[in-house]
């Protein structure tokens, strides 16, 4: 979709997966049909902390657990080690700010998602830099797993 290409290898994607298990999913929806609600879903499947940030909602359900959702990154009181990013675009550079002053250590944009400025800024904070990669894809491919489909509105 991008011209640009991250440029990070599996090796790096798989270490990442690996290694930093608490998310901040900037974006988290509470539509179980919606990615940003059934990707979360599947990272707390497989055995990460996922912490919703969303201002339009106080709490948001995953399967029979309830969730605290916070209004921004910086109202998240414990250590970040990836944010991954449901906004559009245009939308990243503050989520990018917030990012580096929280001191996390991947900031990881969505398929179709891609801000170069708010990348670049990232980058010179130290902080490692995906875009246009669905994490549940990336991680359903490096680690051998089946993805989940969303539960569809009965």
């Amino acid at each position: 979709m991008f011209e640009e290409k991250d440029g990070l290898p599996d090796e790096e994607i798989k270490r990442i997966l690996s290694d930093y298990k608490v998310v901040a999913v900037v974006g988290m929806s509470r539509d179980p049909t919606k990615p940003s609600h059934f990707v979360p879903r599947f990272l707390i499947k497989h055995g990460y902390r996922v912490i919703p940030v969303n201002p339009a909602a106080n709490e948001i359900k995953v399967g029979d657990r309830v969730y605290k959702s916070y209004k921004n990154l910086l109202e998240v009181q414990e250590d970040v080690d990836i944010v991954n990013v449901f906004r559009r675009s245009e939308d990243v550079p503050p989520i990018a700010e917030d990012a580096v002053k929280k001191g996390v250590k991947v900031f990881w944009m969505q398929e179709g998602i891609y801000n170069r400025e708010a990348a670049e800024r990232l980058r010179v904070a130290g902080i490692t830099v995906i875009w246009d990669r669905c994490m549940m894809k990336e991680y359903s491919r490096l680690f051998n797993v089946k993805p989940f489909a969303p539960i569809s509105r009965l």
